[in-house]
């Protein structure tokens, strides 16, 4: 085995490594902080944008169809098979 204290820049590269190791070791519980999504909170997330977007797609298609309503004159289908009285002054 080669001695490597006789080396030049010996001191300096033991310390670079040092540093780096170190530098490793500080960060890594940093990164185990930051959460990832998992592939069921992503499917999740999903399902809720996509009964968001159908619940806003189901109102505005029930308030235009409430517009188109009340403009229209109800009729009552049955009108000619009750007596004359029948329906009215209840």
């Amino acid at each position: 085995m080669i001695p490597l204290t006789g080396m030049p820049g010996h001191i300096a590269m033991k310390k670079l490594v040092v540093t780096a190791f170190m530098l490793g070791i500080l960060t890594a519980p940093a990164f185990a902080q930051s959460k990832d999504m998992e592939p069921l909170e992503l499917l999740d997330r999903d399902k809720k944008q996509q009964a968001e977007a159908i619940d806003k797609q189901y109102k505005k298609m029930m308030d235009r169809n409430r517009k188109e309503g009340e403009t229209q004159q109800r009729s009552d289908p049955w009108s000619n098979m009750r007596a004359p009285n029948e329906g009215k002054g209840k």
